[in-house]
């Protein structure tokens, strides 16, 4: 009895995916076309069972090696962590890459190029949170912990920083946001956003810069510390 449970629970989430690119895809043309020939497709399906090993039993390695060959088949990349909600779209998703801690919610679309992933410099929580109906444009980068709001859009080629309200659309490098609820948003509003995204981004160069630094000083000092000919000054006999 449980087993037939759970095999209507897969089953009728199979039909819901399906029935979710037949409604957004227009090249669409059967259902059958969507189960044998859409990448996207087979990639979420691979990603729920690498998923499952590696949340609910923590075979973490097969978890990994079902996203690899997720990742050979499609040329979509999901790691295991990453969860994602119902009815997403992936239209042709060649080269996209999925982080660790990211949170997809329903009904997103997300194409070709796409990349939710991280600064480099964060722990914990260091990937992107996408709310429902989120559409994401080809090539576009969303990076760091940052949330992108209900039925937004990330226009193809942007890469964003920062936290997007809900019903927004964002275009650019570095992104800034252009519309809210259908209303264009002020030169002067866009401005700021760049700059903010600008000084964040050099604040993490400057972090970095100065990690560098460190470890520069601190292999200097070590041989001298160690070694009683470096230790001399010029001209000094030991």
């Amino acid at each position: 009895m449980r087993l037939k449970k759970r095999w209507k629970l897969v089953s009728g989430r199979v039909r819901e995916d399906i029935r979710a690119v037949m409604q957004r895809d227009p090249a669409a043309r059967s259902p059958l076309e969507v189960l044998l020939c859409y990448p996207g497709v087979h990639a979420t399906w691979l990603h729920h069972a690498a998923h499952w090993c590696w949340r609910n039993r923590q075979w973490t390695t097969l978890a990994r090696v079902i996203s690899q060959f997720s990742r050979f088949w499609t040329g979509i990349e999901i790691h295991p962590g990453a969860r994602i909600g119902r009815r997403l779209f992936i239209d042709h998703g060649m080269g996209m890459v999925i982080g660790e801690t990211t949170f997809i919610g329903d009904d997103v679309t997300l194409y070709q190029g796409v990349t939710l992933g991280g600064t480099g410099k964060e722990k914990g929580k260091r990937h992107p949170t996408l709310g429902d109906r989120v559409i994401i444009g080809a090539g576009a980068k969303v990076l760091g912990s940052n949330t992108i709001g209900d039925d937004s859009v990330i226009g193809a080629g942007s890469v964003a920083f920062i936290d997007v309200p809900p019903r927004c659309t964002v275009v650019g490098i570095p992104g800034r946001i252009v519309t809210r609820d259908g209303v264009r948003v002020e030169q002067a509003q866009c401005d700021s956003q760049a700059e903010e995204s600008l000084q964040k981004t050099i604040q993490t160069m400057q972090s970095q810069l100065d990690d560098i630094r460190r470890s520069l000083a601190d292999a200097e000092e070590a041989p001298r510390n160690g070694d009683p000919w470096l230790m001399a000054t010029p001209g000094e006999g030991i």
